[in-house]
């Protein structure tokens, strides 16, 4: 090859390699601008809007055509609470003639009675003992120094800390009978008494066979904190705190050796906990498919993404399927030795590599779903959880003070602890009655007030 055309095919080479270059850029410019600056992690309060155009709007939703449907379920009478007669009257609407009685029609509907606020005057009884010159006064069922009744605070404390409704809302909803500097006050002083309750709490927590972790972001006092989720099956530990060290997981796991498996993301601070870890693979198959995205060009990076991504999606489905124990475990056997052929596969591509690398240095941390049934192959427990709390944290900002984030941490493990105990509609009763056994003995174990654990 002569020089002249040896130094044009340095520069075919070399503006190839710009093209590939700028191809890359112009792609991680154009995933930045639809999904934001962390990809398909991105949140979405940092996600870029922008109105889907009128030719990919999906269709209306629905029923498919043929469906049958279930229709709107009968009222028993033995489900009736009130029966309110309607009358007619005397005369006829039409002719104004004389009506004579005939029957009733039975019109049974589902309605809602408004939050009713009363103010109650207890007259506490006192007499005086002659034998041991004493008086005794009755108390009334009510917290000590608190304005509010029990029912009201149960009611309080379940739309603030159960729903996740802002205080100022829940005061409008009472008809401006209640303040919020009062309900503050009185959940404040609710805290220190619950605060021995979630001491042990955490203490059960760190028996559990599977535990879950998670946290998201929460404001306190107008600077950037978070909000961290431990949780199991029937305990949720809340913690509202500055920071996102391993200070507060130190804080909820110890320092000892713990039984069970700890599911989390790939955040480096949990890898340090005195238990097994299992990676979330729905974060996994995240990138995975950021992968796929990034690359669309490569064929080799689309055949693995091809091959891995079902993979990781039916480890995560394996464990809902109503199969048996046998079923399960040599269905998961089969799957983990297909993913080690997929990982274990030579490349020579960046994208491919980086995702084998995860895989090949944190083997213990993958697999702990194949050898027990319990433990899931993905984090969806703490994110559900979490969700709520990212919704109240775009509707009241965070919280106004250092003693407001330890209120809430409190409380809401307490209040959402005990909704994972009982049925659906028994919180409130379970909070009030609560409230009562506290006013009758303000020494009582709040631990032993709270619901045992589901089997």
């Amino acid at each position: 090859m002569c020089p002249g055309c040896f130094e044009k095919q340095l520069r075919i080479d070399e503006l190839q390699c710009e093209v590939v270059r700028l191809k890359q850029k112009l792609r991680y410019e154009e995933r930045k601008t639809k999904d934001g600056y962390f990809g398909s992690s991105t949140p979405s309060s940092k996600k870029p809007f922008k109105e889907a155009p009128e030719d990919t709007v999906k269709k209306n939703g629905g029923a498919l055509p043929g469906h049958k449907g279930h229709g709107r379920k009968k009222i028993s009478d033995c489900q009736i609470d009130e029966t309110e007669k309607i009358l007619v009257g005397n005369k006829c609407p039409h002719c104004s003639g004389r009506l004579v009685n005939k029957s009733f029609i039975k019109r049974p509907i589902i309605d809602s009675v408004l939050l009713q606020v009363k103010n109650i005057l207890y007259l506490c009884q006192k007499k005086y003992c002659p034998r041991c010159k004493k008086t005794v006064s009755a108390k009334p069922p009510v917290l000590p120094r608190t304005l509010y009744g029990n029912q009201l605070m149960a009611q309080a404390l379940y739309l603030h800390y159960g729903q996740l409704i802002p205080l100022g809302r829940i005061e409008e909803i009472m008809g401006g009978a209640v303040s919020t500097a009062n309900l503050h006050a009185a959940f404040q002083r609710l805290s220190r008494i619950w605060q021995p309750a979630v001491d042990r709490l955490i203490t059960e927590y760190r028996k559990e066979p599977v535990k879950h972790a998670d946290e998201t972001g929460w404001r306190n006092d107008g600077d950037n904190g978070y909000a961290w989720l431990f949780c199991s099956r029937n305990i949720s530990i809340f913690l509202f705190e500055d920071n996102r060290s391993s200070k507060v997981r130190q804080a909820i796991l110890g320092n000892r050796r713990l039984p069970g498996v700890l599911v989390v993301d790939r955040y480096g601070v949990y890898n340090k906990s005195p238990c097994s870890l299992q990676y979330c693979y729905a974060h996994i198959l995240r990138l995975v498919e950021d992968t796929g995205e990034q690359f669309a060009d490569n064929e080799e990076v689309q055949r693995f993404v091809a091959t891995l991504a079902p993979l990781l999606a039916q480890a995560m489905h394996l464990r809902g399927l109503d199969i048996s124990d046998k079923v399960y475990y040599r269905g998961a056997k089969t799957l983990r030795a297909k993913i080690r052929r997929v990982i274990n596969a030579g490349s020579q591509h960046s994208g491919i590599k980086a995702v084998q690398v995860i895989f090949n240095e944190n083997e213990r941390r993958l697999y702990h779903w194949v050898k027990d049934r319990r433990v899931p192959a993905d984090n969806n427990r703490a994110e559900r959880e979490l969700r709520p709390t990212v919704i109240a944290r775009k509707v009241s900002f965070g919280s106004q003070s250092k003693q407001g984030a330890l209120t809430r941490s409190i409380l809401m493990s307490i209040i959402h602890t005990a909704k994972k105990r009982l049925p659906a509609d028994a919180l409130q009763k379970w909070l009030k009655e609560s409230l009562d056994a506290i006013a009758a003995d303000p020494s009582i174990d709040v631990y032993s007030l709270l619901p045992p654990p589901r089997p």
